[in-house]
């Protein structure tokens, strides 16, 4: 996480900000998902910044952005795409978005009604039902998971998030996965993010999906486990001008498991 730096913040109407900007060229802004953060981006982030300017952040209440008793659902974290969109002066970029990251770049366009030239979506949370017997259980009992010993969180947070991947995380992803969420701040943070996600968030833009009529990549790991491929698939139909990618030997987090063969994906849609 050390070598994983933002450098920049802003000052959203929900919350402080972390961002930071790269490279030159056409704008492509990146938004990740959850437990994750802009980590996450960093096997992208240094190629795509070789033809484009690369915005990336940390959602409200993840990583290096504010993490204090706030409201951080995909309710909120739209309107802050939307409020840093306009801060960094952009009106037409092309976006990526992964996991509820993908769920914030479709709510920012479909209720904020900004436009995107093109849209990728990386396994994105966007079509119900969704949410697993985890997220259902903090659900219920927030309060007693925020006052376990550090040490069972951070076991419990290195078990979860392992399961995102198909191959084997190493220690260095691991380590900068999990350093957000340590910590007294860290530890009520992640199950807040937790408790605050809600189906309804996508209830009310699933049915609007036939409307996009933006260019749309959808990718897909081939062994996601956490939102299964066929999820995918009935997003493609949804969306009319979709395009559909599976990506063998790759979970939840494509953009650990194969990083490479994502980002000649993403080149190829981009420069198409």
């Amino acid at each position: 996480m050390e070598q994983h730096k933002l450098t920049k913040s802003f000052s959203s109407t929900y919350g402080k900000i972390s961002y930071d900007i790269k490279g030159e060229g056409p704008s492509v802004v990146l938004v990740h998902g959850t437990p994750w953060s802009s980590f996450n981006w960093r096997h992208i982030i240094p190629a795509l910044s070789q033809w484009f300017t690369v915005y990336y952040y940390d959602l409200l209440g993840y990583g290096y952005s504010e993490k204090t008793d706030i409201d951080v659902s995909l309710g909120i974290q739209n309107k802050v795409l939307s409020e840093l969109l306009d801060f960094w002066g952009l009106k037409n970029p092309m976006i990526i978005g992964h996991d509820f990251g993908g769920t914030t770049v479709l709510r920012t366009h479909l209720l904020e009604e900004h436009h995107f030239e093109k849209i990728i979506l990386i396994d994105p949370v966007a079509i119900a039902p969704w949410g697993s017997p985890f997220f259902s259980h903090v659900n219920k009992y927030e309060s007693a998971f925020q006052g376990i010993p550090a040490y069972i969180h951070d076991a419990m947070v290195s078990t979860y998030v392992q399961g995102a991947m198909y191959k084997e995380m190493d220690k260095e992803t691991l380590k900068g996965i999990k350093a957000p969420w340590l910590g007294t701040i860290g530890q009520q943070a992640f199950y807040r993010q937790i408790a605050q996600a809600n189906q309804r968030y996508t209830d009310e833009i699933e049915p609007i999906y036939n409307t996009i009529n933006k260019q749309v990549l959808i990718i897909w790991g081939e062994e996601d486990t956490w939102v299964p491929i066929e999820k995918g698939r009935k997003l493609h139909k949804k969306i009319k001008k979709s395009s559909f990618i599976s990506i063998p030997r790759a979970g939840h987090l494509v953009q650990e498991d194969q990083p490479s063969i994502l980002l000649s994906y993403i080149l190829k849609f981009l420069f198409k």
